[in-house]
């Protein structure tokens, strides 16, 4: 955790996936002609696995459901004036389907919208269980992964849905701040649509913004301490 430049690159390479709504999803095509890239929607569970929702009818489905080795690509460049500067991550894995609940609550905190058609019989969720990651920081700041995942920390996970409806229930002023004075984002209306041990994730209608922590938080008491902290810090700073 901390800053960019104290992280590790497991570390670094959480912070840059989590960010992301979007990810470029490569399957190997299952008639053989080749590999095939694909844009998807993305989530990250609380160890960071990702999670997508994707239909049967899709390209990348049957192709993952014939070989399911998968590459997904997190682009974290934007803003950047040259775009290879900027952070991007590279998951190397299998894709799994997914009938946990939890597994569709996250993805669909993180993107509303996709509940209009979560529930055809075409979809289906999926998790990415990640084998090594390889993250390219900047210039020479190159690195192979393979302990890209977080320990389960299972007391936040139980503690999630209270936090999530407390904050957004009792202290939407402080949630505002988050977005607007730490995070440098627009607008009104901002919620936080999930907690994990490394950060919040904020939403705002399609708009999404991550929130991370300087520590990381195992349960409920850790995560208030940090979100406090982290409130104290956006009300010092100036408008």
């Amino acid at each position: 955790m901390g800053e960019a430049g104290t992280r590790t690159p497991a570390e670094q390479a959480r912070a840059v996936a989590r960010a992301c709504r979007t990810a470029t999803l490569a399957t190997a095509m299952a008639d053989g002609s080749g590999p095939y890239a694909s844009l998807v929607l993305v989530a990250f569970d609380h160890d960071a696995t990702p999670l997508l929702l994707i239909s049967r009818l899709a390209e990348h489905t049957r192709n993952l459901e014939a070989d399911p080795r998968v590459s997904l690509l997190c682009d974290g460049t934007a803003g950047f004036d040259e775009p290879l500067t900027g952070p991007r991550v590279t998951l190397q894995g299998h894709a799994l389907r997914s009938a946990e609940p939890q597994d569709r609550a996250r993805f669909l905190a993180r993107h509303p919208s996709a509940g209009m058609y979560a529930g055809f019989a075409d979809f289906a969720f999926y998790r990415i269980t990640v084998e090594r990651a390889h993250i390219v920081a900047g210039f020479g700041r190159i690195h192979w992964i393979k302990d890209y995942l977080l320990d389960a920390a299972p007391a936040l996970r139980e503690a999630e849905a209270d936090i999530l409806a407390h904050m957004n229930g009792e202290h939407t002023d402080a949630v505002q701040l988050y977005a607007t004075r730490l995070l440098g984002r627009s607008g009104d209306g901002w919620r936080l649509s999930g907690i994990d041990p490394e950060g919040a994730d904020l939403i705002r209608g399609n708009d999404v913004a991550r929130l991370g922590f300087d520590r990381i938080v195992t349960d409920a008491e850790a995560a208030r301490a940090e979100l406090v902290r982290l409130v104290k810090r956006a009300r010092s700073t100036a408008t």
